[in-house]
């Protein structure tokens, strides 16, 4: 299987390779009831995710009451990052067909990444805890390269390449983020239709968009 055309694939985290929703609605919901807000209903958390967790702090504070000063935000900010590292996996795991498509991938020698907008030691501390982190040659979070360099800029996915030591590569996501990102890193992207879209699948900009992980290899074996 040394055909396959990809040497490195990488997956964004969030409602891409994992279903956080719940852990990142408790820890949400959490930071607005200190704020004295209302909690933020799971399916409408959906909605908010993308860019890190202070933007989705920020929009859950918008859509509760307004918004609130930078230095509160701060504070707000850190209380959600304190709640969700003590409940960073109650119910997070790997999406449908995730597992079997990871030993897929890694089957065809296919060198695996991590690339979110997470902060690197919360992306870390969740596949360390589900028991995946043998499965990725690097973990990069969105604070890897310091402020500034997020998704959709190119720069964490550059630093994926340079650290894969070369080779054709591919990325996954869910968001204009991944795409944009993958996109000025001069890379294709599959969207996944069942994560945390910020626009409808087929409008995110992907090369291809994938409804299930049993589509993945197939998927890239085809562009």
């Amino acid at each position: 299987m040394t055909d396959f055309p990809f040497d490195v694939v990488g997956f964004d985290l969030d409602g891409t390779l994992l279903d956080t929703l719940g852990d990142l609605a408790l820890a949400l919901n959490h930071a607005l009831a200190i704020e004295g807000r209302p909690p933020i209903a799971v399916d409408a958390v959906r909605d908010l995710v993308g860019g890190g967790a202070r933007k989705m702090l920020a929009k859950g504070l918008e859509v509760t009451g307004g918004g609130v000063s930078d230095a509160r935000l701060e504070e707000l900010h850190q209380a959600l990052l304190a709640f969700y590292s003590d409940h960073v996996v109650m119910t997070t795991r790997l999406y449908p067909g995730g597992a079997e498509m990871l030993d897929g991938l890694a089957a065809r020698g296919v060198k695996l990444a991590i690339v979110t907008n997470k902060l690197e030691a919360l992306a870390v501390q969740i596949f360390a805890e589900l028991g995946l982190s043998d499965q990725f040659f690097t973990v990069i979070g969105g604070d890897t390269l310091g402020p500034g360099r997020a998704k959709p800029k190119p720069d964490l996915i550059e630093l994926m390449l340079e650290r894969a030591g070369g080779g054709r590569a591919a990325f996954v996501g869910d968001t204009t983020y991944d795409t944009g990102a993958a996109a000025a890193a001069g890379i294709p992207c599959v969207a996944v239709s069942f994560g945390f879209n910020d626009r409808p699948p087929h409008d995110l900009g992907a090369t291809a968009v994938i409804d299930h992980f049993d589509e993945l290899i197939p998927t890239l074996e085809s562009l």
